[in-house]
């Protein structure tokens, strides 16, 4: 699920659905934004992640691990989207100040990126592996 999971009406009702449908052992991928991630806490409403009404869901990695448990997955590993943090920014800028200035979004991306290699991995959106443990 490539950014799909903040975007679903009746959350717990979808992953349930997967839940079915996943076998008992499966594997489950899930990349969503981070608003943990530097770039959020830097752009706030304007950051572009949150893109309201169309996101319904924000995750930390914390909300993600919680929700995933409460369905019977657990947490194998946590991978970042790198390049994320450079299309969000640039996108944040823009909503920010009516027009693009693509030096300062690199520049915001960068350092959105170097906080997070020393920050607890919060980079501007993650990718989740999670195991069905519900054997």
């Amino acid at each position: 699920m490539w950014h799909v999971l903040e975007h679903v009406s009746l959350l717990n009702d979808r992953i349930n659905e997967i839940k079915r449908i996943l076998k008992n052992t499966g594997i489950l991928v899930v990349a969503v934004p981070n608003c943990n991630s530097l770039d959020a806490k830097f752009y706030k409403e304007f950051w572009a992640a949150y893109d309201v009404p169309r996101h319904l869901y924000h995750f930390t990695q914390n909300s993600m691990t919680k929700l995933m448990e409460k369905h019977k997955f657990e947490l194998q590993k946590i991978m970042p989207m790198k390049f994320d943090s450079y299309y969000v920014s640039l996108l944040s800028e823009k909503y920010k100040s009516g027009r693009q200035n693509y030096f300062k979004s690199i520049w915001k991306g960068f350092h959105s990126n170097f906080y997070a290699r020393f920050n607890k991995n919060e980079y501007s959106s993650l990718i989740y592996i999670f195991k069905n443990v519900d054997i």
